[in-house]
């Protein structure tokens, strides 16, 4: 077998019994690292050092990760208005949390007669969307099924909405007049004086 010292460093070619000599005078293990070379190639190294770097490379490389799941939403070409402004502002949040989101409409019976109300409706969800997402790809019909995916923003700058600033209202205003009250009160012991 081909031996490498725990440096890197070729050591040569070695019997078994050498190479795990060498690697208990050296306090290490002797570890396989390509069995199917001519000859096989095996390292000098601390074994339980290698599998815990290798695991907190596992670990650091989870941890960059991004999970991106796909939320999806339903609707009919005859939902209502106050229904479909509840269904844009669920599609808004997914975008915002970083989500997929997979826009479907069903048909029913005659509806499928009006499949432009179903791409109208489609068209107007993406404009109040578009400056979280965009569509991944246009409507497509899948038997009585209209569906759109829209993937939220990369590498742009994510155009959110301002409030608009409050309006600051003058103290007083020119032609109005200020109310002046003045309040006068009597002392506790006429008041006393009066009930009896």
């Amino acid at each position: 077998m081909r031996l490498i010292d725990s440096d890197g460093g070729q050591l040569g070619v070695f019997i078994t019994r050498e190479a795990l000599r060498r690697a208990e005078e050296a306090g290490l293990d002797l570890v396989e690292i390509s069995p199917m070379a001519r000859p096989p190639v095996c390292k000098i190294m601390d074994y339980g050092k290698f599998k815990y770097e290798q695991s907190k490379k596992m670990h650091d490389q989870k941890k960059k990760q991004t999970v991106i799941h796909i939320k999806e939403i339903k609707m009919r070409p005859s939902t209502d208005e106050h229904d479909f402004q509840t269904k844009v502002r669920h599609v808004r949040r997914f975008l915002e949390e970083g989500n997929k989101v997979k826009i479907t409409i069903r048909f029913r019976g005659r509806e499928m007669a009006h499949v432009d109300l179903g791409h109208d409706r489609m068209k107007r969800l993406l404009e109040t969307v578009k400056d979280l997402g965009e569509a991944e790809a246009y409507p497509k019909m899948e038997g009585r099924q209209l569906f759109m995916m829209v993937t939220p923003m990369k590498g742009k700058e994510k155009a959110k909405e301002k409030a608009p600033a409050p309006v600051q209202r003058p103290e007083s205003r020119p032609g109005k007049r200020k109310l002046e009250v003045e309040v006068h009160s009597r002392p506790v012991a006429d008041k006393q004086a009066e009930t009896k």
